[in-house]
């Protein structure tokens, strides 16, 4: 096994695999951007938002114990 081999593994078994958690942060990226105040926040908010988005479908796809997902939130928020 490479280094990027083992590299890609071990994310996998922190963030889940790449395909799903990807789909999970877009589905809920997607329902964030059809709010009715989407448009409304300033451009650090909405990324603040979609951050945790990212880290939100992490926790979902992949170590929901592991704690720096849910530090990186608190720090978004």
């Amino acid at each position: 096994m490479t280094h990027i081999e083992e590299t890609l593994k071990e994310r996998d078994t922190r963030y889940g695999a790449y395909v799903e958690q990807t789909r999970v942060a877009q589905n809920i990226k997607h329902a964030m951007s059809e709010s009715i105040n989407w448009r409304r926040l300033a451009p650090y908010q909405r990324e603040a938002l979609e951050m945790i988005a990212v880290k939100a479908a992490r926790i979902l796809s992949g170590d929901p114990n592991y704690f720096d997902f849910w530090h990186d939130i608190e720090g978004y928020a």
